[in-house]
């Protein structure tokens, strides 16, 4: 039982280092548009000009990770200013545009700055125009805060011509190469894809509050009546978070991002306070369903930070879903059979279910005076 305990110990803890920085690690967003432009001759002899790419865009970056970096709090009071900001755009773009390659014959430049707020805080949004030379490829090759922070990630929207292409870079993957792969829609929806897996991944307050189901629901007695519940406490929650992120994707319901994340950390601590007080216990499914209402939007505050591209929003919702779910199964699929093996023991009644749900539920208090007070 020994190893059984260990593995289900390390997968536990998996999520609470990273889980201690609130609602999501680092990320970028950029997002480049690329198009072809008529350029003067070449001399004054020639009567035709040749063509070339002319790129226009931005790169949003959490201004947490920029002062991590490069140290933009000058007072040291722990909170950054207008003016703290302000007096080191230089310095901001001197750190990031470097880490930022194209290919051969492409140039980008910062032409000003500004700052934007996104759902997990302030971002400082790097203006950008460039061009390429006629024929050059347009090839994006990212590495901002590499060796800094291994989990960074940049989410990249780019689109050439009219045609937009999205990726997840970071970690081992660090090139885009506009056209690269197969046709357009598809292309576009694997990168949709891969950002809907990678956000469950990190989303540590979503995998918290999904686990805080899951502890007690393989206590039922029997191997099926607990693989029905933890059926039923998946299904649940993820039925209900598909409809309000595409209910909000779409447009058709807005709520303030910050009532909603104060909202999410709430519904985390109410699941794990459940487990050491049980007032829920035989439907788990519908607290799974009512608070995965909550969830939904929070999944859809990521995506509109991404954007929906138009022509292929209705594919871009999808895979980004099916890429939350494939995301959310590994980690049921990972967790329940260990969780299953030590149901009957000691160890996991008292230390997983009772002192796994008070650490949890003390974590998420904090997010929750974080979320409402910042």
């Amino acid at each position: 039982m020994i190893p059984l305990q260990a593995a289900l110990i390390c997968l536990f803890l998996l999520f609470i280092p990273g889980a201690a920085r609130a609602h999501k690690p680092s990320d970028s967003y950029l997002t480049l548009h690329v198009s072809t432009a008529p350029a003067v001759p070449d001399s004054a002899a020639s009567a035709t000009s040749r063509e070339r790419p002319v790129i226009d865009g931005r790169w949003d970056i959490a201004l947490r990770d920029l002062d991590f970096a490069i140290g933009l709090d000058t007072d040291g009071d722990g909170q950054l200013t207008w003016n703290e900001v302000r007096s080191r755009h230089a310095d901001i773009a001197g750190y990031a545009m470097p880490r930022l390659g194209l290919a051969p014959g492409c140039r980008l430049r910062v032409t000003g700055q500004q700052v934007d707020h996104h759902t997990d805080g302030a971002y400082t949004v790097l203006l950008l125009q460039g061009d390429c030379q006629p024929g050059a490829a347009v090839t994006i090759d990212y590495k901002l805060f590499a060796g800094l922070d291994a989990q960074h990630r940049g989410m990249v929207n780019l689109t050439v011509d009219g045609r937009s292409q999205s990726a997840v870079l970071g970690g081992d993957h660090t090139r885009l190469v506009a056209g690269g792969g197969d046709g357009g829609a598809w292309r576009q929806a694997s990168g949709y894809l891969r950002h809907g897996i990678w956000h469950i991944w990190t989303g540590y307050d979503h995998i918290l509050f999904l686990l805080s189901l899951l502890l007690p629901a393989v206590l039922a007695q029997g191997w099926r009546p607990a693989l029905a519940d933890v059926l039923r406490v998946v299904t649940a929650f993820t039925l209900a978070h598909s409809i309000t992120l595409s209910l909000a994707a779409l447009q058709v319901v807005a709520l303030p991002s910050r009532l909603i994340e104060a909202a999410i950390a709430a519904s985390v601590a109410i699941a794990a306070f459940n487990n050491i007080w049980p007032l829920v216990q035989g439907k788990r499914w519908l607290a799974a369903f009512a608070f995965g209402l909550l969830h939904g939007f929070g999944f859809a505050g990521v995506l509109g930070d991404l954007g929906l591209p138009k022509g292929a929003t209705v594919l871009a919702l999808a895979t980004f879903n099916i890429g939350v779910e494939l995301g959310q199964l590994a980690i049921v699929a990972a967790f329940v059979p260990l969780a299953y093996a030590m149901r009957s023991t000691r160890f996991y009644k008292l230390f997983l279910v009772k002192g796994g749900s008070a650490g949890i539920a003390v974590l998420a208090m904090v997010w929750l005076v974080e979320r409402a007070t910042v």
